[in-house]
């Protein structure tokens, strides 16, 4: 801006100086200083007092040829030839302020354009970068996808021959072995409905209903039960009558994924308690636990904090998904070799 200033001030000053240059030649003829509507002037000697000013500004910076101050631009010319005894000319204007204006509107344009074509530049280069990461997961999806429909007749298979069999004439070896197909029967069971609704169900229409909260309980209970002692592990329920207006499929899975969590991660020996009250659900065991830092990330897809189970690390994912979408709360607490405890809040 004082830049663009000087040389229209240089120029009021070389007027000036030529007004002056008459006024000398002139006086005492002469005595009225020169003035102009564009700009207010001053004179002072070679000692740096005040001959006459018309100045609003009394100081003067004589260690500068151009300032502003207080709102007003100074412009200081010294003079080769003392007119009046003038050693120095002052040129005051004042300033508007509109230079201003218009380097805010300089800085907002081109600010702006600046934003966007480092947004677009960013977007760019994030896709770049998320690439490689977007196709291994649409990869695995794919996997997922096709390995369920692969699973559904083999495993409908098994789980219905081993409910036909009569035990009572089995031997006790027998009983044994089909004891374990079937835990590991149920345990693909499990995941293939996880993988079934991650890549098939979860957009179907909700079917909401008022689902008996206890009962279905029991019944999961029942069917991981099998599960549970092949680790030796106890259940310890503390069920009171509650409802939930819930579609009962999406309902049992998270019911599923629960449990199922609570056997995976849990020692043997160990104790799932699992507690209904009216507005709250608590499922806790004596596992394994997790470190305090990675809670935020349990229900991150894929994630698994511990490579030792099975699982593709989509359980818990299910579980916020469906939660989230009833407006369902959920907390975790948790400790390494303490176990972890569940916790699931609604509204009536």
């Amino acid at each position: 801006m004082l830049s663009d200033k000087r040389a229209t001030l240089a120029q009021y000053a070389y007027i000036q100086t030529k007004r002056l240059k008459v006024l000398h030649y002139f006086f005492p003829e002469r005595t009225e200083y020169p003035r102009d509507p564009r700009f207010k002037s001053a004179i002072y000697d070679i000692e740096f007092n005040k001959i006459f000013s018309l100045n609003e500004m009394e100081r003067v910076d004589f260690d500068e040829e151009i300032y502003v101050e207080n709102g007003y631009i100074h412009f200081v010319k010294g003079l080769d030839t003392y007119y009046l005894g003038t050693r120095y000319l002052v040129i005051e204007v004042k300033d508007d302020g509109e230079w201003l204006v218009q380097i805010w509107k300089d800085i907002a344009l081109y600010g702006a354009i600046a934003f966007i074509l480092f947004l677009l530049f960013g977007l760019y280069l994030a896709k770049l970068f998320l690439k490689p990461m977007r196709d291994s997961i649409m990869l695995l999806d794919r996997f997922i996808k096709d390995t369920t429909h692969e699973l559904n007749t083999p495993l409908s298979a098994i789980l219905a021959n081993i409910e036909m069999m009569d035990t009572d004439v089995m031997v006790e070896k027998n009983k044994k072995k089909l004891d374990r197909i079937n835990i590991a029967a149920k345990t693909v069971s499990t995941l293939y409905k996880d993988l079934t609704y991650l890549t098939l169900e979860q957009e179907k229409q909700n079917e909401d209903e008022v689902l008996d909260i206890k009962e279905i309980i029991k019944d999961r209970v029942e069917y991981f039960d099998i599960l549970a002692r092949s680790k030796q592990i106890t259940f310890q329920l503390s069920l009171t009558d509650a409802t939930i207006v819930m579609d009962r499929r999406k309902f049992t899975r998270v019911i599923d994924n629960l449990i199922s969590n609570a056997i995976k991660y849990n020692k043997r020996n160990g104790e799932i308690r699992i507690v209904l009250e009216r507005n709250r659900l608590t499922v806790s065991d004596t596992g394994i636990g997790i470190a305090e830092e990675k809670i935020p990330f349990m229900f991150d897809r894929y994630l698994r904090f511990n490579s030792s189970e099975g699982g593709f690390g989509v359980g818990l994912s299910i579980v916020k998904k469906i939660l989230d979408e009833y407006n369902i709360a959920i907390s975790v607490e948790s400790k390494e070799g303490k176990g972890t405890r569940m916790v699931i809040l609604w509204n009536d």
